[in-house]
């Protein structure tokens, strides 16, 4: 009922009324399409479009392109891809600097220990982890925007990266090599790795230039969380040679993480006591400085930079005790300039390498590889930088921080403090890489409430988990993409025609399941479908509107396909359809309601459509809907057509008791 309760009239599509005191004594009119259009306007369709309006978003775009090459188009791109340009002539050096200089100076110490241990991840020489630490801070710096991420090395990062290197340079056989044959062995690697970022920041430069962002967002969190816990589990195997100091090859592929279990059990008789010693003291170091950085980080002026004070004291002690030459513990060894690794580094002269191109045959042969590197990246960069975003009341662009000072204490390092490295024992740094993944195996507490919250989403944690950690993680990240993407379509497609009431007394109509108090007009059946009509749930649309409708071959009382069976005592005369909650339809899904409108009309069933979107009112006026349909048939609201229906029915009713009367007469 559309309208004011009390009344008992219920006027037709074609009766009119005064719309602007709906709250009078008169039900208002019941809006179809075409008069709620007539009445309120809409634009008017052209027999024939232009090309610009075809193709609105291409020339949309070309049009930006072409005012952005006016001066104050190109100044304005110009402040929009270098973010300095704007927030510098208004920066506050005197309230900002201070903080900024302590927050760069803590970040960039944190940078020197874990970019060298990440670097062993990626399986490639120390001294790339403090480059990589130190390029893409001063590049970000002038094109980022978001004030609180830390770009540099990545743990998830650099292990897909270190997969992709040895799978393409894997590690002889022979045990010991020569010192030139370990150089040249590093170049490949380093090559290999380059080839990998060069590849991935191609893709995500493409991304960018076609506006491809948008992907990112079916890594959903579970993905995403599961991810970074199954690739922390990696780290730590990984590790395991390093810390019993046990020269292992590093497995590959799926299976990767139980080959390597199985390695070091069977090599564990040849593990070093020395570094076994060294290790256990830097995680009893390590581990608690770290939990007294979260526990109390309000209360701390900067953390404690743990890491730092275990590089130092290891160094140190490595020096003092040879502990390189008569335990034989592996270090770190000469840093930066004392390999020639692709490039060229005159520690003398205290200048940067020489920038080189990557090989571009290695291009074809780690494309796999440079894709879901690209996608990880973009989309922790991107949720790291929106969470902080949010926090601090600001804009960020997600198609495109502030790390001066960071870069400074890297530079340092690489040009000036490089030898003070020379001793640090590897082991240390792969307690570092240890030790920095606590907070991904934490994730794991979170479990019991995400299964509170959605079984679904705790599924997909799951399945994504177990799939990382049994596989490895570029395949385990492409299951829990596809499985994320399966539950949504599994979740359209189990959704059910709900039949509607009226809440007595207002104009709100709610499903009937599980309600005894709406109300339900013999001969009228109102069903909402809430999930997009595309080729997966047609056949599901199908059935329930044939129970609903008695459609099928034989009765109505049949069997309901998620319930007990019932009985209709008064069939079908009039259906409503709420297609609210469709928001899309396909070919396939408009073809569906073609043919059901047909069969309604051969059962002599009155079928009205309510709350069409434009688009699924365009696909299904384009499969053919209005050559079984009226446009008096296309309703605005649930209520408009319901308002309609009752009054149909009350005519319909009238007219069959004025008939049944004269036939009695005549007898």
């Amino acid at each position: 009922m559309s309208g004011i309760q009390g009344t008992r009239t219920y006027p037709g599509a074609g009766d009119t009324s005064d719309l602007k005191y709906p709250l009078g004594t008169r039900l208002r009119e019941a809006l179809t399409e075409v008069r709620f259009h007539q009445l309120f306007g809409a634009e008017e369709q052209e027999p024939e479009l232009p090309a610009e309006r075809r193709f609105p978003r291409l020339f949309g775009l070309w049009r930006l392109r072409a005012r952005a090459c006016s001066g104050t188009g190109a100044w304005r791109l110009l402040l929009a891809r270098l973010p300095p340009l704007h927030w510098l002539p208004h920066y506050r050096w005197r309230a900002w600097l201070l903080g900024d200089a302590v927050a760069g100076v803590t970040v960039g110490i944190v940078h020197v220990p874990q970019g060298m241990a990440f670097a062993l991840l990626a399986s490639v020489p120390p001294v790339f982890g403090l480059y990589t630490s130190f390029f893409p801070v001063l590049i970000y710096s002038l094109l980022g925007t978001g004030r609180h991420l830390s770009t540099g090395t990545f743990a998830i990062l650099s292990l897909m990266t270190g997969s992709a290197v040895e799978r393409l340079v894997p590690e002889p056989l022979v045990g010991n090599l020569s010192g030139i044959e370990k150089e040249q062995l590093d170049a490949q690697r380093v090559g290999v790795a380059a080839a990998v970022a060069f590849g991935s920041g191609a893709l995500m430069l493409g991304m960018f230039v076609l506006q491809l962002g948008v992907l990112s967002t079916f890594l959903s969190e579970p993905v995403v969380k599961a991810l970074t816990s199954g690739v922390a589990l990696h780290v730590l195997v990984s590790q395991l040679p390093s810390l019993l100091g046990l020269s292992l090859p590093r497995q590959i592929g799926c299976f990767s993480l139980f080959k390597t279990l199985a390695a070091v059990l069977t090599a564990l008789p040849r593990s070093s006591p020395a570094e076994l010693t060294i290790s256990a003291l830097s995680l009893a170091l390590l581990v608690p400085v770290k939990e007294l950085n979260v526990r109390f980080r309000d209360r701390l002026p900067t953390p404690i930079p743990g890491e730092v004070v275990m590089v130092l004291l290891a160094s140190t002690l490595c020096f003092a005790s040879s502990l390189d030459t008569r335990y034989h513990v592996q270090i770190v060894g000469l840093l930066p300039g004392g390999t020639q690794l692709l490039l060229t580094m005159d520690p003398s002269l205290s200048r940067f390498p020489q920038p080189l191109l990557p090989n571009l045959a290695e291009l074809p042969r780690i494309l796999a590889d440079s894709l879901p590197i690209a996608l990880v990246t973009f989309a922790v960069s991107a949720s790291l930088a929106s969470i902080y975003a949010d926090k601090y009341s600001y804009a960020i662009d997600s198609n495109q921080l502030a790390g001066l000072f960071s870069c400074i204490v890297v530079l340092s390092v690489l040009l000036w403090l490089g030898p003070f490295f020379y001793y640090l024992p590897k082991a240390v740094l792969a307690c570092i890489n240890i030790s920095s993944m606590r907070q991904m195996f934490f994730q794991m507490q979170e479990l019991p409430q995400l299964w509170h919250i959605s079984r679904v989403d705790f599924a997909v944690w799951m399945v994504t988990w177990v799939a990382v950690v049994t596989l490895n993680v570029d395949l385990g990240l492409a299951v829990g993409v596809v499985f994320s993407m399966m539950t949504v379509v599994c979740r359209t497609r189990r959704v059910q025609c709900l039949a509607l009431g009226q809440a007595e007394g207002t104009e709100l109509y709610r499903p009937l399941r599980g309600s005894h108090k709406l109300l339900q007009v013999p001969g009228l059946c109102i069903l909402s479908y809430p999930t997009p009509l595309y080729f997966g749930t047609r056949g599901q649309f199908r059935r329930n509107l044939e129970w609903h409708l008695g459609l099928g071959e034989g009765e109505k009382e049949t069997s309901k396909p998620d319930g007990p069976t019932v009985a209709v005592a008064e069939p079908v005369r009039v259906v409503v359809l709420d297609f609210s909650g469709v928001t899309f339809a396909d070919a396939a899904g408009a073809r569906e309601v073609v043919q059901l409108a047909s069969r309604c009309r051969d059962a002599r069933i009155r079928l009205l459509l309510a709350q069409c979107n434009a688009s699924v009112l365009g696909t299904l006026t384009r499969a053919g809907l209005l050559d079984r349909v009226t446009p008096d048939q296309l309703f605005v609201s649930v209520q408009d057509a319901a308002a309609y229906a009752l009054g149909s029915l009350v005519r319909g009713s009238s007219t069959r008791s004025e008939s049944q009367e004269a036939l009695g007469c005549g007898k």
